[in-house]
């Protein structure tokens, strides 16, 4: 793990050595954030969060219950963000911004990748987590007790984070976790507690642990703003690396962190507060795309109201949040493969900004299968009868050579259908070829360790029996079905 990372720092620095590694400095004025737990210990007791009957056990959830906001709760503007960012400081680095060839010829338009599995966890979620650390330990000094619930990444992001700050790092995980993941927690030195069999039961148990330390304090995977604004740093570096806005960005949610760092992101650059956004998910793992939707009577409405009734079939249940005035639904299970795509509800806070982005962001949904197969052909697979058939010859599989777990292929999917990627962007068909080619895209290459070659193999069986079910992929984005040609 080790000399990954000082080689990735190497490649990041070698490349983009002449591009400033600083952010602005901050405004100076005092941040109030959200706390999960209280200054004291024994106002961390007293205002735990309650399991009874009607609440979600979802990070959510849990986290309202813990707090009471002020009026400038979440004014993140003066987040310190003049930190050094690379590894040695506990903080981020800045990932490059590379023109993708292969991904270009094949949509006809310029398609760049935005490479965050270089951050010094192999993901995205090292930005806010490490930013966060850095302020937690800043408030509560080396005593700093870092508890975080996760179903992989963001838990080695906190454990880099911890090890490189000096703090002490708790990671519990679903049982369903692979060994090799539990072992790169515990090798950048974090206790690692397995338990429960989805996301949420490990986080209720996480809370309870919590009670026991004075010094513990919660981190959270992704409904934090300052986790948000640690995300946003990356829409900074890319204003500096393409100079003009793209005409769409590609991301996947999960919980929504990502998501919620590009909207933050782009709101505060001029020209770029209207640029759209393209959320992926997996079925059976699309809490985000279930929160539009609600919110939107169905994407019918360009302006966002409660939904006035439920479908009983729905796989969610409801909760309003009163502090967006957004409804979040609660999935009641979880069928993607995609763990790390496995939140069952989204952030309020995030969902928020995404009915109130100025530019469009459109809700993507893809089968496992499709993202296995993007999967493979990202890492330039040979076996090409399960890559998709806009590939045009056997050399157009010889890509970037990187390995993606589901998650992060479920972003790069698009990718490899032209007539996905078009009816995504250019929905009405209007866009004449050259006009096509002069659009920009950027796919933000999130990351992830949960991936292994074993793995990638792992895929033929599944996909030859999706071949042999059916000849298309299913896709659905703003409630609209799209078949794709396998």
């Amino acid at each position: 793990m080790d000399a990954w990372v000082f080689s990735m720092q190497a490649i990041t620095e070698e490349l983009y050595l002449t591009v400033s590694m600083y952010l602005p400095a901050s405004s100076g004025t005092t941040v109030i954030v959200r706390s999960i737990w209280s200054q004291t210990d024994s106002d961390r007791r007293a205002n735990g969060p309650s399991f009874g009957s009607g609440s979600h056990d979802s990070e959510a959830a849990l986290r309202r219950n813990t707090s009471h906001k002020s009026e400038n709760e979440y004014d993140v503007s003066s987040c310190n963000m003049n930190a050094e960012m690379n590894p040695s400081t506990g903080t981020w680095i800045q990932t490059p911004l590379i023109y993708s060839s292969h991904i270009s010829d094949r949509l006809g338009c310029s398609a760049y990748l935005k490479l965050e599995n270089l951050q010094p966890s192999q993901s995205f979620k090292y930005r806010g987590v490490s930013l966060r650390v850095q302020e937690l330990k800043a408030q509560f000094g080396p005593a700093l007790h870092v508890f975080i619930a996760s179903s992989g990444n963001a838990g080695l992001a906190a454990a880099v984070a911890a090890r490189n700050l000096q703090v002490r790092c708790t990671v519990y995980l679903p049982v369903v976790v692979a060994q090799a993941t539990q072992d790169m927690l515990r090798k950048q030195g974090a206790d690692v507690v397995s338990v429960g069999q989805i996301y949420s039961e490990a986080l209720k148990a996480m809370y309870e642990a919590t009670k026991e330390d004075p010094n513990a304090v919660v981190l959270s995977g992704y409904d934090d703003p300052v986790l948000w604004k640690g995300h946003s740093s990356m829409v900074e570096e890319m204003k500096s690396q393409l100079h003009n806005p793209p005409d769409a960005i590609f991301c996947a949610v999960g919980g929504g962190g990502l998501i919620g760092g590009i909207l933050l992101g782009s709101q505060s650059i001029a020209g770029w507060d209207n640029v759209p956004v393209v959320s992926l998910e997996t079925h059976g793992s699309n809490c985000f795309y279930h929160a539009i939707s609600l919110n939107t009577q169905g994407f019918g409405s360009k302006t966002s109201s409660l939904p006035s009734s439920i479908p009983p079939e729905a796989p969610y249940t409801v909760q309003i949040s009163e502090e967006y005035q957004v409804a979040i639904p609660y999935m009641r299970t979880l069928t993607s493969r995609a763990a790390s795509l496995g939140a069952t509800s989204p952030a309020p806070g995030v969902v928020r900004m995404a009915l109130d982005h100025a530019g469009e962001v459109k809700c993507v949904c893809i089968s496992d299968e499709f993202a296995m197969s993007t999967a493979r052909a990202f890492a330039g697979e040979q076996s090409v009868r399960h890559i998709v058939s806009s590939l045009r010859s056997p050399t157009d599989v010889d890509e970037h050579k990187f390995l993606l777990e589901l998650a992060c292929a479920t972003t790069m999917s698009p990718a490899y259908s032209y007539d996905l990627f078009w009816r995504i962007l250019d929905s009405t068909s209007k866009l004449s070829a050259e006009e096509k080619r002069k659009k920009n895209v950027i796919f933000i290459v999130c990351g992830g360790v949960k991936v292994t070659f074993d793995e990638l193999s792992e895929y033929d069986p599944i996909l030859d029996r999706a071949a042999e079910a059916e000849r298309e992929w299913k896709v659905i984005c703003n409630g609209t079905e799209i078949c794709v040609p396998k």
